[in-house]
């Protein structure tokens, strides 16, 4: 739906005028390209309620639709460049980023490469987005963007570094003379940066995600001794993929960045061959910059594993608002995906087969899908319900192949004041955790999940259920209290549980505090006769992954009685070991060899 505010004749007139460009803005990318017509604002009030406060034009990935405030394009004095405005948001879509996958991803890079400075990741990814469009645009198809930085350097008056970078790797760009868009004095260090960023958008033209960590290492020396709230607030009036992901799904694979190492473009083959970036520009980038780029504090290293609230800071920058638990929930499902095992199953002596046996009465208490029509039609040509409806009876015979039943999980994760806040600090526990659950559900398994703590300090599902978000909302929780493992779920779990119901195996990921298990339950049970009972119910066994300080403790008493009982433990000597243990459990006890014990 066309919003279509206009009111004075003055705004007619302009309007008519931006949409008259809108097709041809279309057509200088793809003749293919459809997006929906641009939401038009024309007052504060519309601008605050589509997010266009600070800047007079943005782009939206839920709708694929762009943002324009002819309002503050009017007080820009940017009328007259409906096709060049329009052309560059249009490239936001169909170019860099092109979707939130790609967004997200470059973000993540940039966080890398701006340690203590993350907070302006998206600034500089935007920043490098702008590069890349800008000069397709100018070199292609000759458009007029020098004059519209032109325009906002005369309204703003930036004289920050980065932004005197930023310009005048412009000049360079399209061969400007110097001055006419950087207003800022560059030492020759700092002209050889503004040198090697021209290089990168020409040589990262068609791979824009892959120059985003080289840029943000480039840029970084200009950030960080800068007041960054003061640096954005500066750069907001052309931030037009802020909150670009609002109103989306979390796309899968944000963290899928590969493995690789931020270079400064100094650094960069790529960008200098084989020599010097002197060699190329006549200039020598900062050494400051070469230095940052090659510490150990750009990038990390390979595979780097990042730290639940960096995942949460990229949702944030996108636009994508929730909670540190819901966002906990998020991160570790994308981490565990990859690492995902056939869970274990159990075979029966024969498969049971459906057996219709006859009819009987439908009553309006039934499930309604349970109604056979055609027989009901047949009682009586008008069915009254409960009268003349009907449904069928079935039973079942024996198969001639074997039936593979699901092992049903309970899990039990210790979070204790040792176990780190999952939503801050990356937790092999949680991940682990979150692998064995998502391939027990994908054998079609119930899950009961359970945090324990101290005494009366847990956090389980209600039963054994099939729900992935309940399931790892449990497990990304936090309780950081005492130690003490909680024998009464055990008991409510088992007690009462029959024989025909499927068998469940029961895990427990702890460290040496899981010898609370032999205390006595609140109502005086013994821990350890609790355990045996519901091992024997359980019918599925029982294992304990033990993160152990001491190697004395798999021979203490404890430890042996447990094992008499039938519970299989494995130490691990870091919580990093874990992971692999997750791996390897389907074939512990059920698949084709067992796992090593240690």
């Amino acid at each position: 739906m066309r919003t279509r505010e206009a009111k004075t004749a003055t705004e007619v007139e302009l309007l008519e005028a931006w949409l008259a460009s809108w097709p041809e803005a279309l057509a200088i990318w793809s003749p293919y390209t459809r997006l929906n017509e641009p939401k038009w604002s024309f007052s504060a009030a519309q601008e605050k309620q589509d997010g266009l406060e600070q800047s007079f034009a943005a782009i939206r990935i839920n709708d694929h639709r762009i943002l324009i405030s002819l309002r503050q394009i009017q007080e820009c004095g940017l009328q007259d460049y409906s096709l060049e405005i329009l052309a560059h948001e249009i490239g936001h879509h169909v170019f860099c980023p092109g979707n939130l996958l790609e967004a997200g991803r470059a973000l993540t890079i940039a966080h890398r490469a701006l340690p203590t400075v993350e907070a302006s990741a998206a600034m500089v990814v935007n920043l490098w987005e702008d590069l890349l469009i800008n000069d397709r645009l100018v070199r292609v198809h000759d458009q007029r963007h020098a004059e519209i930085y032109e325009r906002l350097n005369r309204r703003t008056r930036s004289s920050t570094k980065l932004w005197g970078l930023y310009m005048r790797a412009y000049e360079i760009l399209w061969g400007l003379e110097p001055g006419r868009l950087c207003r800022v004095e560059l030492k020759n260090s700092e002209e050889g940066d503004a040198h090697l960023a021209a290089r990168m958008v020409r040589v990262y033209g068609k791979d824009w995600l892959d120059g985003v960590g080289g840029f943000a290492a480039l840029c970084f020396p200009y950030i960080k001794g800068e007041d960054q709230e003061a640096l954005r607030k500066e750069y907001r009036a052309l931030f037009d993929t802020n909150n670009m992901g609002e109103g989306c799904e979390v796309p899968l694979g944000i963290l899928e960045v590969g493995d690789f190492e931020v270079r400064h473009p100094s650094c960069d083959p790529r960008i200098v061959g084989r020599g010097s970036a002197s060699e190329d520009t006549d200039q020598e980038p900062s050494s400051e910059t070469q230095e940052s780029a090659t510490s150990d504090s750009i990038g990390g290293g390979p595979g780097q594993t990042h730290e639940p609230f960096v995942f949460g800071q990229v949702l944030e920058a996108l636009g994508l608002k929730m909670d540190s638990h819901d966002m906990a929930v998020k991160f570790y499902r994308e981490k565990a995906l990859p690492h995902l095992i056939r869970f274990p199953t159990q075979e029966t002596e024969e498969s049971q087969e459906p057996l219709m046996e006859g009819l009987e009465p439908w009553d309006v208490g039934h499930p309604m899908d349970e109604v056979d029509w055609m027989q009901s039609v047949m009682v009586s040509p008008r069915p009254i319900p409960g009268m003349t409806t009907v449904r069928r009876s079935w039973g079942v015979m024996g198969g001639q192949e074997r039936d593979r039943v699901p092992l049903d999980l309970d899990l039990y994760v210790d979070c204790s004041g040792s176990i780190p806040n999952p939503q801050r600090t990356f937790s092999y526990l949680t991940l682990a955790g979150a692998i064995v659950v998502l391939s027990a559900l994908r054998t079609g398994a119930r899950v009961q999940a359970t945090l324990w703590s101290g005494r009366g300090q847990f956090d389980t599902t209600a039963g054994f259920v099939s729900d992935e978000t309940a399931l790892l909302r449990v497990l990304t929780g936090y309780l950081g209290g005492g130690t003490s493992f909680p024998n009464h779920i055990l008991r409510k779990t088992y007690r009462e549980r029959e024989e025909v119901e499927r068998p469940v195996h029961i895990l427990i990921l702890s460290d040496e505090g899981i010898n609370t298990m032999e205390s006595d339950d609140e109502l005086g049970n013994p821990g350890l006769t609790i355990s045996k009972m519901a091992l024997d119910k359980a019918r599925g066994g029982g294992t304990m992954v033990l993160n152990l300080y001491r190697e004395s403790f798999l021979r203490c008493p404890f430890a042996k009685r447990v094992q008499e009982l039938g519970w299989e433990m494995f130490a691990v000597k870091d919580w990093s070991d874990l992971l692999a243990f997750s791996r390897e459990f389907s074939r512990m006890k059920y698949g084709r060899g067992k796992a090593r014990q240690s």
